[in-house]
């Protein structure tokens, strides 16, 4: 087997006509696996959410015959929405990703218990007891699907992934794998180059390197030639190998960016317009609702925290300090405190903010920390008081988080034209994308894609991902 200038090795080339294995006509077990998991996972909210609310009545027969309807419906619709298929076409999907197309489905499945209801003669369920059925079948498939992917997650082992380049982008692929370990991917060897006498030959030598099959190659090299990827598409297929390409011109892709088809012809369409009226005035009113609505429904466990904090150290129980909002404009955060008093005339024992090298910190362990303020810093716990913000219009629900002023004034002209074009938010990406373990750089790449791509999904689904990153609590301190 030759050695390649670049490093690769390559296998003597193939005779014409030859096949180097046959075709795989079925997806892996790992993932034939999941699919069956996120099944069941329906069907049983499916079979609670009904039998719990008696939304089929009649008889025996009446309510079997109804239940056995809208389970196949359901698993139809499901199909039919993407929602077994999405994990094995990305190399990341959470089910807090999905809760938009669960709202659908769920919607779809309520309207067809009740025409499978009156079909069978049991009668026309009552607004309260569909409402409840949305809301029991809408959180039951959501903890459900949670739960079956994390139980293949342990009983299956990670895809074994080949990285095929070196330089940023691998360096960046494998930082998402150490911020994500949700993908369940293990690298297994790093290819240098993607220089190959032929496809074949590269997945010969990539196998090689190692040491057995893999399940994912990640093209990570700003030297990718077109032909390549044009014949490795083909070659992966037939080995049931997944395929994935980092682009290796960033900067040409961006974030902004959409790529849509005219014909067979590939266009990249750049998001260069601003954010509709009614996209603002919408968010607008969200933020208005939910705020009122989650201070009252939360005002039990305010109080109970509120007096915590004072049982627990000297001080108020509220902390107030200025950050940078929208276009850079100071307003008065609230937040429960969660250090000592007077850690604010203490941070140059623990900091020193002007040698910082980017105009942000987060210490690990902070000595200025209470034992009750760790707790509420781990549950998100503190930030409860800025609903208040979002309701008088200082913040919204979902937008970067605001800075101290003397950070903000560290701004350059990129960091200022992300974090400060929108109201900053109680939530974020940087919240689901790595938290406090996010460098600047790393935060301000997120929250570009954010304000980029601003609209009403995107916020619902960020919000039902800090759900999800407040129960793991990683990176919160």
């Amino acid at each position: 087997m030759a050695v390649s200038e670049h490093g690769v090795q390559s296998p003597p080339a193939t005779t014409a006509g030859q096949t180097s294995r046959p075709a795989i006509t079925s997806w892996p077990t790992a993932d034939v696996l999941r699919r069956r998991l996120l099944l069941g996972a329906d069907v049983v909210a499916v079979l609670c959410a009904t039998m719990a609310t008696g939304t089929a009545s009649g008889s025996a027969l009446e309510r079997a015959a109804a239940t056995a309807i809208v389970t196949l419906c359901a698993a139809g619709f499901a199909k039919t929405l993407g929602l077994y298929d999405r994990d094995h076409q990305s190399m990341r999907h959470t089910t807090a990703e999905e809760v938009p197309a669960l709202l659908s489905w769920t919607l779809l499945v309520v309207a067809v218990a009740v025409i499978a209801t009156r079909i069978v003669g049991g009668g026309e369920p009552s607004v309260l007891t569909l409402s409840t059925l949305v809301v029991a079948l809408l959180g039951g498939s959501i903890g459900l699907r949670a739960a079956a992917r994390a139980a293949w997650r342990r009983s299956t082992p990670p895809e074994r992934t080949v990285i095929v380049g070196t330089g940023p982008l691998e360096r960046g692929v494998r930082r998402k794998l150490e911020l994500f370990p949700d993908m369940h991917l293990e690298v297994v060897a790093v290819v240098e180059t993607t220089a190959a006498s032929d496809a074949e030959g590269l997945l010969a030598s990539i196998e090689e390197t190692a040491g057995g099959q893999v399940q994912r190659i990640v093209i990570a090299s700003t030297a990718i030639d077109e032909w390549l990827i044009r014949e490795l598409v083909p070659a992966c297929r037939a080995r049931g190998t997944k395929l994935g390409m980092v682009p290796p011109a960033r900067g040409m892709f961006g974030t902004a960016v959409r790529l849509d088809h005219i014909a067979e012809l590939p266009v990249l369409q750049y998001n260069t317009w601003h954010v509709s009226r009614s996209t603002a005035v919408a968010k607008r009113a969200i933020d208005i609702l939910v705020a009122a609505i989650g201070l009252l429904l939360a005002s039990p466990l305010l109080a109970t925290v509120a007096l915590a904090i004072r049982l627990d150290s000297r001080g108020p129980a509220i902390f107030r300090q200025s950050r940078g909002g929208r276009e850079g404009k100071p307003f008065t955060l609230l937040k429960f405190r969660t250090m000592v008093r007077g850690s604010e005339e203490r941070v140059g024992e623990v900091v020193d903010v002007a040698a910082l090298a980017t105009p942000v910190f987060k210490l690990h362990d902070d000595p200025r920390v209470t034992r009750v303020g760790r707790l509420l810093r781990k549950t998100s716990l503190d930030e409860l008081p800025q609903l208040w913000n979002v309701l008088r219009g200082d913040m919204s629900l979902v937008g970067p988080r605001p800075e101290q002023l003397d950070l903000v004034a560290r701004y350059d002209a990129e960091a200022r034209a992300v974090r400060l074009v929108v109201r900053p938010g109680l939530t974020g990406p940087m919240q689901v994308y790595g938290r406090g373990r996010l460098d600047f750089e790393e935060r301000l790449a997120v929250e570009r894609e954010y304000v980029e791509n601003l609209s009403l999904g995107r916020d619902a689904r960020l919000l039902a991902l800090s759900f999800a990153a407040v129960i793991r609590g990683t990176g919160a301190y």
